[in-house]
């Protein structure tokens, strides 16, 4: 079976809707994201329409990119958002070098196993070479085992960074894992 890869357009927000509410039913969304199913379920479609278009192709800044089966149904998604030196990250952190940040990595369960995430990694890493990009990190939860072993595999490696997740210290923490351009 092959699948397209390719960045989502303005008008596809009712899909790129559909693929997040159903990565946050993912047994592991709780590790995953920041927000839960209810709380995006909650949104108005405006949210959406504004979110896709702000990831959406020809968008200089941000980038969401799916796999599309022969069939249309998106099976997988991730997307990588250039953050800006001098800006702080989403946790307050200062950003000290123009990086790319990826985010919102989701494959359904049914498509694991296959290479999805690699070919989405790849065409995302392409995306934030060609803006000029030396780095690009992604932030995963101490506990997410197999997300943190793909990242490695894919060859981001750990910087040593660690963001709390608030008071709550049965939260965990959050690790952020780099990649270098070569």
């Amino acid at each position: 079976m092959s699948y397209l890869i390719r960045s989502v357009r303005a008008e596809e927000w009712p899909a790129a809707k559909g693929l997040r509410l159903l990565a946050l039913r993912d047994p592991v969304a709780h590790l995953a994201f920041l927000e839960t199913y209810d709380e995006a379920l909650a949104k108005p479609d405006s949210f959406w329409k504004e979110r896709t278009a702000g990831v959406a192709d020809g968008v200089g800044e941000a980038q969401q990119i799916i796999a599309e089966g022969p069939d249309g149904e998106w099976v997988a998604t991730l997307t990588v958002l250039v953050e800006e030196a001098g800006t702080k990250d989403w946790a307050g952190f200062p950003v000290e070098q123009r990086q790319g940040h990826v985010v919102g990595v989701f494959v359904r369960p049914e498509y694991r196993g296959i290479g999805l995430t690699e070919v989405l990694f790849d065409a995302g890493l392409e995306w934030a070479w060609s803006r000029g990009l030396e780095r690009v990190r992604l932030i995963v939860h101490e506990d997410n085992g197999r997300a943190r072993t793909f990242y490695s595999r894919a060859g981001f490696l750990p910087s040593g960074v660690v963001v709390p997740l608030g008071e709550d210290t049965d939260s965990g923490r959050e690790l952020e894992y780099v990649l270098e351009r070569s």
